[in-house]
Parts: C-alpha cells; structure tokens; sequence
C-alpha cells in the first residue's frame, strides 16, 4: 500500500524545520504528525520550548511550533510501506525541500529527524549553503535510547530558536 505524507506546517515565521521520514500508520490514522503515543517527539519538542505543549490540543501544538518559528514536513512525499517502520519503505518519492526551503526566507536551520530523514534529506539538501543541517536520533520509539538521550542531543536546536 501506498502511503502519502502531510502537507508541510510551515509559515513565514519558520526559522527552524525539523523533517521526519514518512508518517507511521498511526499518524496516517490520525491525520497527524507524530500521533503515535509513544513516539517522544511532543515531549523533546516541548522541552525545547519550555511549554507544555503535550496538553494542548493537535491544532494548538502546530500553532504554538509555527509561532516559535517551527516548521514540520518529512523527506518522503508517498512511499510503499508495510507498517510503520523505516526499513520498510520501498519506492519513496522525495518531497520537494529545495522548493519548500527557498519559500522560507527566515529559515535558519533543517534538521532530520532519524537516520533515513538525515540520509535522504541531505542528498536533497546538501546545496542549499545558507542553512545549518543538523542530525538527530529518530523521536520513534522504534529508536531504542531513552528519553534523556534523545533530550541531550535535540537540545542543540535551542540554539536556534528565536527568543
């Protein structure tokens, strides 16, 4: 089965987008990035912010990120895939990032979210010499380190939140 991913959350605002692979089926289900619950992405994000902002409501977390100047999208726009992990994709068709980046005038900085994101974002992105490309360990709970883990090195994203 085919899955398609969402449309970006971004505004003129985003300095900072963080791009995932492909949506698991449990956000498909939900129509929403990062849905499944144990996936840590609301958490390391929140903190991030200083907000809490696992309690508010999915529409009220995408507009607290775009009004902090956080962008969301992923490097595959549809792909083959048999459940939700990675190692299961067959066929990605690629987002289009340079276009996506080249509308964001304020954009600072892209950071992959996983391994498969950083591997095919930066081959789509590697040209783009006026952002900072940043790794990081995938927020999926199929990325086995703990919670305290994935903080210590998402936390270098704070370096490039506005004030």
């Amino acid at each position: 089965m085919r899955s398609v991913g969402f449309a970006p959350v971004v505004d003129a605002r985003t300095r900072l987008l963080i791009l995932g692979s492909l949506p698991g089926d449990a956000s498909l289900k939900a129509a929403q990035y990062y849905a499944h619950p144990r996936n840590a992405f609301w958490p390391l994000i929140g903190g991030l912010l200083g907000e809490d902002v696992v309690a508010l409501a999915y529409e009220a977390r995408l507009e607290r990120l775009k009004a902090r100047g956080v962008g969301l999208w992923d490097v595959i726009a549809s792909a083959e895939r048999s459940g939700s992990l990675d190692a299961a994709i067959r066929s990605p068709e690629a987002a289009d990032l340079v276009r996506l980046v080249e509308s964001l005038s304020c954009l600072r900085v892209v950071a992959f979210n996983g391994g498969l994101a950083a591997r095919l974002g930066r081959r789509i992105l590697g040209g783009q010499g006026r952002i900072v490309l940043i790794d990081l360990p995938s927020s999926s709970p199929a990325h086995a380190i703990s919670l305290s883990a994935k903080m210590e090195s998402w936390a270098i994203l704070g370096d490039f939140l506005p004030d």
